[in-house]
């Protein structure tokens, strides 16, 4: 194997490994849970119990370890899709009051590391 080819296989290795970092490990637990407060995300959400909808904790179950977790959970948070709640009832969900990436990314690995 040519030094080039070594040099580009150890560069694929590192960004691979990278990947497989835990989500919690880049989580600014404050600024995500700022934004579930300002939001009123706790009016239908909790970490542990169902309220109206999922805990947190259903819905990183649900996600963690997929590939498109984080994306699905940016998608639901971002576009008010129509949602059934603990009743069977059906309503759009609430839209994060944020269009920056980085915050919604956040608060999409802070849910996945419930």
């Amino acid at each position: 194997m040519n030094k080039k080819s070594t040099l580009l296989l150890a560069g694929s290795m590192l960004v691979a490994f990278s990947a497989l970092s835990p989500a919690q490990a880049t989580v600014d637990t404050a600024k995500a849970e700022e934004l579930v407060l300002v939001n009123k995300c706790g009016k239908c959400h909790d970490v542990v119990k169902t309220k109206t909808a999922p805990a947190y904790k259903k819905i990183a179950a649900k996600y963690k370890g997929k590939a498109d977790g984080e994306d699905k959970i940016i998608k639901n948070i971002t576009t008010a899709p129509v949602v059934k709640d603990a009743d069977g009832n059906e309503e759009e969900h609430f839209v994060i009051k944020t269009k920056d990436p980085v915050q919604l990314k956040n608060l999409a690995q802070w849910i996945l590391s419930r």
